[in-house]
């Protein structure tokens, strides 16, 4: 085989794989669609099981565990900058 058959063959099998992943994408994109259109009647019934909103909690002090973490993040930051 000649270099220029090789090289027309790649460009073939490029073209038929890039061609497959469109498909695959535009089938996954109708099959999203189609899910959305079947199961939006079913909406209201989803919103009822959803918890009640709470106030957001105020965040931790910071404990011993995150200081710990974050002076071994610290570390790795150094040595990773060493080399």
């Amino acid at each position: 085989m000649s270099s220029t058959e090789l090289v027309l063959g790649g460009i073939k099998l490029m073209v038929f794989g890039m061609g497959m992943v469109f498909v695959f994408l535009c089938i996954v994109i109708l099959m999203v669609n189609l899910m959305r259109k079947v199961l939006t009647p079913f909406a209201s019934a989803f919103e009822a099981l959803k918890a009640p909103a709470t106030p957001a909690a105020k965040p931790a002090a910071k404990s011993g565990a995150d200081a710990d973490l974050a002076a071994a993040a610290a570390v790795a930051v150094a040595m990773a900058r060493r080399y």
